[in-house]
């Protein structure tokens, strides 16, 4: 059953978690290829007002994603849990990109663009938004806290790059040749190193 979104909807673009959460300004129903969709206007947190089409953008409800606490609890004992929990979602390889269910060619893809926070200053706040839906990564963490972590977070990236390379040498000899034209240098250069640990 295809979601039918409203004014008002609080929203998340699955692709671009690092806009944040979006309200539904406005949403008219359409046609893509003769499948219905919507066209919806969302004004995101962090990315301001988008007009989107559900036939291309991910569009999900808000509660599906993990929201980080914005304030540590006063409890020692809450903190510590909300703060360990933040650095295992900062650390965490994303599910659209390890899902068993989406073609290997898809989550190659995915786990690429993982590399592109690293190529621009902005890069390292969108991934730790991107990661624990947080407004402000450094209301909670230092840069050099999230510069340390985010060294974790690629580590872990690597490793799963490395086993998708092994599988798609087995299933799709010439995927890893293709990818390695069109990649950002980031994920070339880590795509380079996944191939030749093999």
């Amino acid at each position: 059953m295809i979601r039918e979104w409203k004014p008002g909807d609080k929203v998340r673009h699955a692709g671009k978690p690092e806009w944040g959460v979006g309200n539904v300004v406005s949403a008219d129903g359409s046609l893509q290829d003769g499948s219905p969709c919507q066209r919806l206007t969302v004004r995101f947190e962090r990315a301001g007002s988008k007009t989107l089409s559900t036939a291309f953008a991910d569009i999900r409800s808000a509660e599906d994603f993990y929201m980080a606490p914005e304030r540590v609890s006063e409890d020692p004992l809450l903190a510590a849990h909300d703060e360990a929990s933040i650095r295992d979602a900062l650390i965490k390889v994303p599910e659209d990109a390890t899902d068993p269910f989406v073609s290997l060619r898809r989550r190659v893809q995915t786990t690429l663009d993982l590399y592109r926070y690293g190529e621009s200053p902005a890069g390292l706040l969108d991934w730790a938004a991107r990661q624990t839906g947080m407004k402000d990564p450094l209301s909670r963490f230092s840069r050099h806290e999230l510069e340390q972590i985010y060294q974790r977070f690629v580590a872990n990236v690597d490793q799963h790059l490395r086993r998708l390379v092994k599988d798609a040498r087995k299933l799709e000899p010439g995927l890893v040749q293709e990818m390695l034209g069109s990649a950002r240098p980031a994920a070339r250069q880590a795509l380079r190193r996944a191939d030749d640990g093999r």
